[in-house]
């Protein structure tokens, strides 16, 4: 049975991804620090090791374990902080990445599986960004994860890469806690009653991107996209007051919303062309977003207690 190690198995994406290979037969590893992953996520098939991935003690598990594949998806995502603490954002994201791909190398991977992000590489587009799009991050948390890409690319001489930038994913199990995931904050607040802020006013467009269509591009990636950098997205900008009015109607939902100008680090208009995904992996996006979004507001609903 191939080993595969999961950094941030135990997140929002990383969590889906082990239930899927998993399924696929495969023995599964997680490195989670549960700084933002949740233990309740976790399957009970997979081996978890605790511990963060800049941690030296990282190599004892690439000892025991003859790693195939590695998808890395652990990050500090908070834009925010990313903002007020760079040093910490870099400890994590940028040291954190050298010592997973470090180890990899030492210990011949077979291929190296980078989840990065469309949104913040790209920064404000006009036009749906491609993969040749200059990148603009406009927060350290973006250079953190072009840094990233960029030493990801240096290590190819080792391994092969596909680096698979993301839309704004959304999907069961991202936490309406956290900073992050517009999607399921505007969901629970609307089923507990409670008002949803609108910050840039509603104006900023995004493309959403159901979680499990991002798992499919994962798995395609096992064999495919070797050396590749890949947009996974819609293609299609939605604004935030056209988000926030399909799930009022989703969760029956009457309450005045709150506008508010952007914060620091956020974006006015962001979507991704996913022409070369479809062209290289043979992937596209198979649940729409309505669709997405009542699956979403269907497991808050029971999950959210």
């Amino acid at each position: 049975m191939e080993s595969i190690l999961i950094t941030g198995g135990a997140g929002f994406i990383g969590s889906h991804l082990v239930d899927a290979l998993i399924d696929k037969g495969y023995d599964v590893h997680i490195i989670d620090d549960l700084s933002m992953g949740k233990e309740k996520n976790i399957n009970p098939r997979s081996t978890f090791h605790k511990i963060q991935i800049q941690d030296k003690r990282v190599e004892e598990i690439f000892k025991k374990i003859n790693f195939i594949y590695v998808f890395h998806l652990a990050a500090q995502a908070d834009v925010r902080r990313s903002c007020s603490d760079p040093m910490y954002d870099a400890n994590s994201n940028i040291m954190g990445t050298l010592n997973i791909l470090s180890l990899s190398r030492k210990y011949g991977l077979k291929k190296f599986i980078f989840s990065s992000s469309g949104g913040v590489i790209y920064g404000d587009v006009k036009t749906a960004a491609t993969e040749t799009s200059p990148a603009q991050p406009i927060s350290p948390y973006g250079i953190s994860k072009f840094s990233d890409e960029l030493y990801i690319i240096f290590f190819r001489k080792f391994f092969p890469y596909t680096i698979l930038r993301y839309a704004n994913v959304y999907g069961e199990r991202q936490d309406p806690s956290g900073e992050a995931g517009v999607v399921s904050i505007f969901t629970k607040n609307m089923l507990n009653g409670e008002p949803c802020t609108l910050y840039g006013y509603g104006k900023p467009q995004r493309d959403y991107i159901y979680v499990r269509d991002v798992v499919k591009a994962n798995i395609l990636s096992l064999q495919r996209g070797d050396n590749e950098i890949l947009n996974i997205g819609t293609g299609v900008a939605t604004t935030v007051e056209e988000l926030y009015s399909h799930l009022q109607k989703i969760t029956d939902y009457d309450i005045a919303p709150v506008y508010k100008p952007l914060r620091e680090g956020e974006l006015k208009s962001n979507y991704l062309c996913i022409k070369k995904a479809k062209n290289v992996l043979g992937w596209e996006p198979s649940i729409q977003l309505q669709e997405g979004l009542k699956k979403v507001a269907k497991w808050l609903r029971v999950n959210d207690k």
